[in-house]
């Protein structure tokens, strides 16, 4: 029997698999077409102070290999996701809950994270300073060193979870940016966030998204991601999340063996709402092609 389990800050996975935020609503819609508890945990809508109806449409774009989206953000708000939306998913799902948390200024991501660390449901925070879909905040926090620690810093002074830094892969040295998150106090990181990229309309000859560029994700960023998560676990000694462009059981061992002690799937729920569940599946027969036994085995066996 092979072993797919996995340890995240304390926090036991009984798989390494996570759906990411932004692709998996708040858990509970998927419910109704499979068994979600059959997931490693569930990284919930990215949530802000604030209730967003987010930005204009159209915030979609096919791409080969992938998508462009440029949603920003909308969600209902902190104190309707702690009143309704994670009470809801724990009635269907016993899994660990990942908090997902966005912000335009340190004190509302300090009001954010304080106020989900007092919800008993949720496991771990992920503090979303990479977003590149809103103005004036999110990225804005994750593109300078200095930035990045002091968001950590700040949010970690409120909680008492495991705090994640996810980060963009939109900066010439990811490297600094996951340090200053390690000095800042993070007991993990998640990498990457989506890209940037435009697609734009031949008839009506302008952009095909109304924000004009947005996130791009999806299978065509793999590569990208893979390297950031293997220049950062030779960096730091922090878990990492790792994300972008995963599709199968076997990028799942590729991203561990790069790194990875959990890994998310993102684009792939919107182009298959079973991926999660299909690559959760097929993981034991691909250990075996392998010769794994035990995935907590081969975390960054690739640096060896």
């Amino acid at each position: 029997m092979v072993k797919t389990n996995v340890n995240l800050c304390g926090v036991k996975l009984q798989n390494p698999v996570v759906p990411a935020s932004g692709t998996f609503g708040f858990g509970y819609e998927f419910s109704d077409i499979y068994d979600i508890n059959v997931l490693g945990a569930i990284s919930i809508k990215g949530t802000t102070r604030d209730s967003r109806f987010g930005n204009p449409t159209p915030r979609i774009a096919e791409c080969t290999s992938g998508l462009i989206n440029s949603v920003g953000l909308q969600n209902p708000g902190i104190d309707a996701v702690i009143e309704k939306e994670i009470p809801r998913l724990r009635q269907v799902y016993s899994q660990p809950i990942i908090s997902n948390i966005s912000g335009f200024s340190i004190d509302e991501y300090v009001e954010c994270c304080e106020k989900i660390n007092a919800v008993d449901d949720v496991d771990i925070i992920e503090v979303n300073i990479s977003c590149p879909n809103v103005h004036n905040g999110g990225m804005s926090f994750g593109t300078q060193p200095e930035n990045a620690e002091a968001v950590t810093k700040a949010v970690k002074k409120v909680t008492t979870k495991p705090v994640f830094i996810k980060l963009t892969p939109n900066v010439t040295d990811i490297v600094s940016i996951a340090k200053a998150c390690e000095q800042g106090g993070a007991d993990g990181i998640s990498l990457i966030n989506t890209a940037q990229g435009l697609r734009i309309n031949l008839n009506k000859r302008k952009p095909v998204i109304a924000n004009k560029i947005g996130g791009f994700s999806g299978r065509a960023i793999f590569p990208i991601a893979l390297r950031m998560v293997w220049q950062v676990y030779e960096a730091v000694k922090l878990p990492i999340m790792g994300i972008g462009g995963v599709a199968t059981a076997e990028d799942v061992i590729e991203m561990m063996m790069a790194g990875a002690t959990a890994v998310q799937v993102g684009a792939e729920n919107l182009v298959n709402p079973y991926a999660c569940r299909d690559i959760i599946d097929n993981l034991p027969a691909v250990m075996a092609k392998y010769k794994i036994n035990d995935l907590s085995e081969i975390i960054g066996e690739a640096h060896k």
